[in-house]
């Protein structure tokens, strides 16, 4: 792992799992009793302020984590900084020697 990834900041993110809804159906969500906690790299990408009455903030961040998570998807669930995010892109693996390898990931913030 390297060095930034192990000094990183705080990320809690939650697998998917597949699971049965009301109608029978089999769909995709979190896993809320399996979170877990890692440290990763936090490089924010774009956001947007609200100036006017009525707009919303967009804030969207790339992250990195380590390469031996499973499980992370576009339906999973993430918490940093003290605040909900949401996966916006699929997770994106990047191959490389053992220490570098990782996945990066894109959030938007939950409003």
């Amino acid at each position: 792992m390297s060095l930034q990834r192990r000094r990183g900041q705080a990320i809690t993110l939650w697998p998917v799992t597949e699971v049965v809804d009301r109608r029978g159906n089999r769909v995709r969500a979190a896993d809320e009793a399996n979170a877990i906690t890692t440290k990763g790299w936090v490089i924010p990408q774009r956001s947007a302020r609200a100036e006017v009455v009525g707009q919303q903030q967009i804030n969207v961040i790339r992250i990195g984590i380590a390469a031996d998570l499973a499980g992370i998807e576009l339906w999973s669930n993430v918490v940093y900084g003290g605040k909900d995010w949401d996966v916006v892109t699929p997770p994106a693996y990047h191959h490389g020697t053992r220490h570098t390898r990782h996945w990066s990931i894109d959030l938007r913030e939950r409003p």
